[in-house]
Order: C-alpha cells, then structure tokens, then sequence
C-alpha cells in the first residue's frame, strides 16, 4: 500500500475527531506508550460490531482508551462495553478519556488481570465481540475465555496479528523471538480450532479475526 492510498484511506473512511487526535499526545506525555491501534483499525471494529449487530462487546487491554471509545461510538445507546485494565494509570486515563466522549452510560473500565476477571464475567454473558489487546503471552488465555463468553455468530479478534512483520520470519530477531512465538501460537490457536472461522486481516499491524460457529 502507497502512502498516498493508505492516506486517501484514513482521510476518506477513518478521520479521527478531534479528541481522538489529541489522546496519542495526552497519553504519551502520561509515559503511556504509543501502542493504541491505527485510524482505519478503529473503523474495522465499528464495522464488525455493525455487522454483526453487537449490543455488548468486551475489551481485553484498553491502554488509554483509543479503541475503547472507537468501538463504543458504534454501540446503539442501550449497548454496552466492558474494557479490563490492568496498569492503573492506563484504567484511570481510560475512564477519563470516555467521560470526555461522552460515553461513560456506555463503558466500564473494570481494573485487574484479565485472566482474573474473564472467569467473573460468565454470569453477564454472551458477549457479541471480543477485542483482544494486551499482553501477547497470556492471548491463548484470553481466546480460552472469549470462546467461553461470545456467542455464536459474535466475534473474537486480536490485534497484532502480525507481529510487526515478523509473524511468517522463520528466523525473528532474538529480542522479538518471545513476542513472535505468541503471536504464532496465537494465530494457530485461531485457525486451527473447529468452533472459529477465522483469518488475518492485513490492517495496521494484523487483526486476526474469528466468527465463532
């Protein structure tokens, strides 16, 4: 993809409000890093949640609350998105970042190991999607407990998918090798398992998505 398209693009399908464009900002003066996904992955999931007619979709790893705010504009006004965070700095950056969109009636920031909170969630199941973020070590978890929690017919989808280009590298660099290893379990995990429908979608840095059946 060109420059020009991958603009034309954004501009076109994507554009960020104001608000959206000054979080990266406001965030990485916080030392929060700079790892939120991109403008045009931000439309790919308020286009999944569209399809898929979601009312209730879950969030493992909010950062500072980009996606967040990205996937609950799309939710209709009785939807409702459930985000987990563990750094607390990130958990409370997040909550204020929703209240200045105007969208805490939507959101809740619940603070903690998502490998702790996934198993409580059970009782306010199904979800419609699942957005996977956070640390690429524990993804199978999280897919273990997606399956568990969204619906037949809903979405699970994991961003990073592509490892920053290194996912098909037979040969990553040695400080990348862990990070490349937990993506491929990841993306084996999900096309390989009969209950997903799944494929890597080329946008920003991979998303991988599954239709569960």
């Amino acid at each position: 993809m060109t420059q020009e398209m991958y603009a034309y693009i954004v501009e076109t399908f994507a554009a960020e409000d104001e608000l959206l464009r000054r979080l990266p900002a406001e965030a990485k003066a916080k030392g929060i890093p700079q790892i939120h996904i991109a403008p045009e992955q931000g439309r790919f999931l308020q286009i999944l949640i569209g399809a898929t007619g979601a009312r209730k979709v879950l969030e493992v790893g909010a950062l500072f609350g980009y996606s967040t705010i990205w996937m609950a504009r799309a939710l209709p006004p009785d939807g409702k998105l459930i985000t987990i965070e563990i750094n607390p700095l990130h958990a409370q950056t997040t909550r204020e970042n929703v209240a200045r969109a105007g969208l805490t009636d939507r959101v809740e920031v619940r603070e903690g190991d998502a490998r702790a909170i996934l198993p409580q969630l059970r009782d306010e199941a199904p979800f419609d999607l699942a957005f996977i973020d956070a640390e690429k070590a524990e993804y199978l978890d999280y897919v273990d407990a997606a399956l568990d929690l969204v619906r037949k017919g809903g979405v699970i989808v994991g961003d990073n998918a592509s490892a920053r280009g290194l996912a098909w590298n037979p040969s990553p660099p040695e400080d990348a090798r862990d990070f490349v290893l937990a993506i491929r379990a990841f993306n084996q995990r999900m096309a390989a398992d009969p209950r997903l429908l799944s494929l890597l979608v080329p946008i920003g840095d991979g998303m991988c998505v599954g239709v569960v059946r």
